[in-house]
């Protein structure tokens, strides 16, 4: 396969700006492998789906506001630094994004927050990417916190907006894990009061952590599948998420990936007994058809970007044909696409 047979257009107006209400009231295709069957439901539909014993995986990854608005030294051009990843805190250094790159060279300072403080570009790292180095003395998060912008998809034909710092995180967001740049957008779909729900039916619910980092905003630009890299991103399998989800291997349950990231984690994380194992460290696992899952048995993922990783991934456990027929149903039938879309139950 090529990166040609990935490649789907989208009407705009399919592109939901914001998330739906109550969450168990969006849409949810499913998609039978074995019967070929698609058919329209609910999130909450995923009650009677669900079976005591049944374990569903989520990423309780949790997303900062790491767009910050500065101005350029001198000139006072305004400059957009989306923060990717910190690595060294002793020293202040990130890797970030700027907007407008052709203005940000190696040596300018960005000042932020009134001029309270700046970063400086010590080094280019791709096209858009710049490493730099702060002058903020504090912790730089609790700033961030106070003066960054949750950093919406360029394909949100909006700004902003304060409220974005509620819909860009799931309800089980955890704060250790505060990291991303983007939220797991399956996990979205889940209220509180509607995993509690599950609960008590007796599915089992185990929590990873992965950080959503530049891989989600990267598309694939090589044509042969096999020379694509993705970006590495920190993870975490606890002992007893680990515990949790071979509870339902054992005794042949369903292991539900709630989106594409929880999925590269457990399949990064197999053993060869047929279990994962706890973990922590990097993936850069790429995942495309015609990859052989071990662990998960289904995936609730959302509609996702041409070209993306993500949808390579959904590709690769539905099979291509079979997923590219549900998104054109999809359209069709008006479903609502990529971060607060609808959802897909692959089965």
């Amino acid at each position: 396969m090529k990166l040609a047979d990935f490649i789907y257009q989208i009407p705009k107006h399919l592109i939901a700006e914001y998330p739906i209400e109550p969450k168990e009231s969006a849409r949810m295709m499913t998609m039978n492998r074995a019967t070929g069957e698609i058919a329209d439901k609910t999130i909450g539909d995923l009650y009677n789906f669900l079976e005591p014993g049944d374990c569903i995986v989520l990423n309780e990854t949790k997303v900062f506001p790491a767009k910050l608005i500065g101005k350029k030294e001198k000139t006072d051009a305004e400059i957009e630094v989306l923060l990717l990843r910190e690595l060294r805190k002793e020293d202040r250094i990130w890797d970030v994004l700027v907007e407008p790159a052709r203005k940000v060279r190696i040596g300018n300072k960005i000042y932020f927050d009134d001029y309270q403080f700046y970063c400086e570009v010590i080094d280019n790292t791709t096209n858009r990417g710049r490493t730099v180095r702060f002058s903020y003395q504090g912790n730089l998060l609790d700033v961030v916190d106070r003066i960054g912008l949750m950093p919406t998809p360029n394909y949100l034909k909006r700004l902003p907006e304060p409220k974005d710092k509620e819909y860009f995180q799931t309800v089980f967001a955890n704060q250790k894990y505060l990291s991303s740049i983007a939220p797991p957008s399956a996990g979205l779909h889940f209220s509180e009061e509607f995993l509690k729900n599950l609960e008590a039916k007796g599915v089992r619910i185990a929590k990873l952590n992965v950080t959503i980092g530049q891989a989600i905003m990267d598309e694939i630009e090589v044509e042969d599948l096999t020379k694509h890299r993705m970006y590495s991103e920190p993870f975490e399998i606890t002992k007893e998420a680990a515990e949790i989800v071979n509870k339902s291997i054992k005794s042949k349950k369903k292991i539900v990936a709630i989106g594409s990231s929880v999925a590269r984690a457990l399949e990064s994380s197999y053993l060869t007994t047929q279990a994962i194992k706890q973990n922590k460290g990097w993936t850069d696992r790429f995942i495309y058809p015609t990859y052989d899952f071990r662990i998960v048995t289904h995936l609730l993922t959302t509609f996702h970007l041409p070209k993306s990783p993500s949808l390579l991934l959904s590709c690769a456990f539905a099979g291509r044909e079979f997923l590219f027929k549900a998104y054109k149903r999809a359209i069709k039938h008006n479903y609502r696409f990529y971060v607060f879309g609808d959802a897909l139950l692959i089965s």
